[in-house]
């Protein structure tokens, strides 16, 4: 008998004894971070099943278990041979197993003190030999462990191989688990986002672009700014939806759009939509983005509708005007307001906040007047929030910024400040009245959408290394599965090269390919598809083209859906079958022709457009501006894609160069 760890505490001596050095958790740590996986009693899944078939057959046992324990029990999550979903926490050898740091070995139950009498070798499934890898978490607090059982028993434990390969399995598991956790995670970032718009003055969101002057909006954007839901759901001209602009504002809202474009992406406006006695104040914030030119080639953005707040601070204002003699009833409106509400003479000496400031804050009163309000601001927002400010004082425009304010709790969170001129019947400044609003919760929304999506994309890279990894381990265990096992690489790296480039980026996670050859990008894709030798079933012909990044995820989404269609339905799926992929430039245009032969004889154009053959014809028209056609022959499927020549490498013709 074997069992990694030795030195390692029991658990009665970590309860029992507090000069041993135990473990940093206890059991109520422990069982609320198995309950955080949201796993316990869940229907089985294949991911598991397969995990814990692979398990039994690598160690050439007749049982296999994923093993997670509970506080009365240990269940399962997925079992081989045993035939029960869970049995009593005494019993369990994986209550044991999961205290180790390597695998526990029990080469006999029957000649183990602590399983001799246990009801599970002494009756059904008579256990006589275990193995079991803890399964813990990435700080180290043990849930179960996956384990492999024999009802003989097994004096010569396990081979090297297959200590390694139940380590590696078990591994895999407690992949499935995070991901299973960062999916529940992202559901409850998604329920929650979605509540807080609900409750919010959102109005919706757009997304320009500007060189196809399209913008695509949701229902609730379309409706407020007069558009049809369906137009802007398709997109539809900029030109389409500012015309709902009130006239006063058209002006400057065209050229804040302008200098967003031609200065640093940023936008913030503020005005009004309608006419007549239907007129909407909103606020547009977005960001310009622009290519490797510093053209600007995308414009997204959100709208909030702000006109109770509109009225709420021009009602603050004729206040203050009008109450000018009675401080009092100045303080008792602005401290029955929601947000911080301030003020400062004319040269922007602040003299008064509302009791919202010193609750949020917990500064003693009357601390922050003057220029004490400035150490409030996290130190690397200081410098901004004070040139804002100091702008407006010198031009007498509105102030509106967002900063990190220290609250009471000592830490720091987003506000949105803004603050807006008091003048006499002369023009002169009077006062300034600002609002601060605690902006916090929706920061930290938009950056844990983005943390789980990117995380999840990470996880699945991994699980192709996993993957490619069990299969390699499986080939040296049978060679007589060598080619096969190579074969099988082979798709599953081109797999994972696809998944790069189709998988949703951000501004720092794109992929950047730089100056490849389409060709080449596309010998990669179809990889996958190859025969078994290893030859390509995906014949690329014809002129070829520099190809960049920006048209990357458009076009591996294309033919990656072309050859996913071919291999279910098309000539891939027949042993013979081959595809040709003819590619040739017509003057300005680029001209791709995908030709299927010696597959199922095709009986004619299908009764309904599916998923995939929508997002092959958005690539293609919606992204790379250019036409898709499909003919369907007997002998096969031929689709024509013909593109501006300029489409592939969109940085390469804004530099002026040709292919």
């Amino acid at each position: 008998m074997s069992m990694a760890g030795p030195d390692r505490p029991s658990e009665d001596a970590c309860l029992t004894h507090p000069e041993v050095d135990c473990p940093r958790w206890d059991e109520a740590d422990r069982l609320k971070a198995l309950t955080s996986y949201g796993v316990l009693d869940t229907t089985p899944e294949g991911s598991f099943d397969d995990l814990a078939s692979l398990a039994a057959r690598i160690c050439e046992a007749p049982m296999a278990a994923v093993s997670l324990v509970d506080s009365q029990r240990q269940w399962f999550k997925s079992e081989v041979g045993l035939g029960v979903r869970e049995t009593p926490r005494p019993l369990s050898f994986c209550a044991h197993a999961m205290l180790g740091d390597d695998v526990m070995v029990i080469p006999d139950a029957m000649q183990d003190d602590r399983f001799i009498d246990n009801d599970l070798v002494t009756g059904p499934p008579h256990i006589r030999f275990y193995a079991g890898y803890p399964l813990r978490t990435p700080d180290g607090v043990p849930l179960g462990a996956l384990c492999v059982l024999d009802d003989k028993p097994r004096p010569q434990g396990l081979t090297e191989l297959q200590l390694m390969a139940l380590k590696t399995l078990a591994h895999q598991v407690m992949t499935q688990l995070e991901l299973r956790r960062a999916l529940l995670d992202r559901d409850l970032s998604d329920r929650t986002a979605r509540l807080a718009m609900e409750a919010s003055a959102y109005v919706g969101a757009w997304d320009w672009d500007i060189p196809e002057n399209r913008v695509i909006a949701d229902e609730r954007f379309a409706r407020m700014y007069g558009v049809d839901p369906e137009a802007a759901r398709e997109g539809a001209a900029i030109e389409v939806f500012t015309s709902n602009v009130h006239p006063d504002d058209a002006q400057r809202v065209a050229d804040e759009i302008d200098r967003a474009m031609t200065g640093d992406g940023a936008f913030v406006s503020e005005y009004r939509l309608g006419q007549g006695d239907d007129v909407r104040w909103v606020l547009a914030r977005g960001q310009v983005y622009f290519d490797a030119e510093g053209k600007p080639i995308r414009f997204p953005g959100v709208a909030v509708d702000i006109t109770e707040r509109k009225t709420i601070e021009t009602d603050l204002a004729e206040t203050a005007v009008a109450l000018s003699e009675s401080e009092s009833r100045f303080r008792v409106l602005a401290d029955a307001m929601p947000q911080m509400v301030w003020s400062t003479l004319p040269d922007g000496f602040h003299d008064y906040y509302n009791a919202r400031w010193y609750e949020f804050t917990g500064v003693p009163l009357g601390s922050t007047d003057g220029e004490g309000w400035n150490d409030m601001f996290h130190a690397d927002d200081r410098e901004r929030a004070w040139a804002v400010w100091r702008n407006s004082l010198e031009t007498g425009e509105p102030y509106e910024i967002e900063y990190r304010l220290k609250h009471h709790s000592g830490v720091y969170r987003w506000t949105l400040g803004r603050a807006v001129a008091i003048r006499d019947e002369a023009g002169e400044i009077t006062r300034w009245f600002g609002t601060l609003t605690d902006i916090d919760e929706l920061k930290r929304l938009e950056q844990g959408r983005e943390l789980v999506s990117q995380e999840l994309s990470h996880r699945i890279k991994n699980i192709f290394a996993v993957v490619t990894a069990l299969v390699a381990l499986s080939a040296r265990q049978y060679p007589e599965a060598k080619a096969f096992a190579a074969s099988l690489r082979t798709r599953i790296a081109a797999l994972a090269r696809a998944h790069e480039f189709v998988r949703p980026h951000t501004e720092t996670s794109k992929t950047t390919i730089g100056a490849t050859t389409l060709h080449s990008f596309l010998s990669d894709l179809f990889k996958a598809y190859a025969d078994e030798t290893g030859g390509a079933r995906v014949v690329i012909r014809g002129e070829d083209a520099v190809f960049d990044d920006q048209a990357a995820t458009s076009v591996a989404l294309l033919f990656h859906e072309l050859a996913t269609n071919a291999a279910k339905y098309g000539a891939l799926s027949e042993r013979g079958g081959v595809v040709t992929l003819d590619t040739e430039r017509q003057e300005d245009r680029f001209v791709l022709t995908w030709s299927e032969t010696g597959g199922p004889v095709i009986q004619g154009m299908p009764q309904r457009t599916g998923f995939g053959s929508s997002l092959a014809s958005l690539s293609v028209e919606g992204q790379l501006g250019g036409r898709l056609s499909r003919e369907w022959r007997p002998e096969g499927l031929q689709v024509i894609v013909d593109l501006p020549a300029t489409a592939l490498s969109r940085r390469r013709a804004a530099g002026g160069y040709s292919n």
